[in-house]
């Protein structure tokens, strides 16, 4: 075994999901909860960037972020059924974190302005919130699709990898 998933990483994974959870719960209901849900998703978010330059190895950009061109093919190895494994992100779980750090930035940020005295009336920023927020939720959806299918595919829990932090070293034919 080998600690693939910094502490930080971990506990910044999970506050990311429950705050997300919260936020999207306490949107209709909940006011004061959903902003502050919010604000949680920001710091967050601020938290990862700095953390993907400075971190340790596998919670790097560079680790993970790969071309468009890299990722396509990835997929497409998917599709064959013959994707390598990474210890860390594979190219397709790296593009689904810039995607999820995007739509949650995004959605953090309209969030913020509508309590703005100037946008707080803002009829078409609210329901651009809404569908930023609702593509959120459909890319959770898909990273937790990826999860699944990968788990089942390199035989490893990666849930529990986010948990302990460890994953199954690399063999010879896998990316370390």
């Amino acid at each position: 075994m080998v600690r693939v998933w910094d502490p930080l990483v971990r506990i910044f994974h999970w506050a990311l999901v429950l705050s997300f959870a919260i936020a999207w719960i306490s949107a209709e209901s909940l006011d004061d909860l959903h902003i502050w849900a919010g604000y949680a998703a920001a710091a967050l978010i601020g938290f990862r960037l700095i953390w993907g330059l400075i971190g340790p190895r596998y919670a790097r950009f560079t680790q993970f972020i790969k071309g468009p061109g890299t990722v396509l093919g990835y997929l497409k190895s998917m599709l064959r059924g013959s994707e390598p494994r990474y210890v860390g992100h594979n190219p397709v779980g790296g593009a689904m974190i810039l995607a999820l750090l995007t739509s949650l930035g995004g959605t953090s940020w309209t969030g913020w302005l509508l309590t703005l005295p100037k946008w707080e009336r803002s009829d078409w920023l609210e329901e651009g919130h809404e569908i930023i927020a609702g593509v959120t939720l459909a890319l959770v959806v898909l990273h937790i699709v990826g999860v699944i299918v990968a788990s089942w595919r390199h035989r490893e829990n990666l849930v529990l990898s986010m948990v302990n932090g460890q994953k199954r070293s690399a063999s010879p034919d896998e990316i370390a």
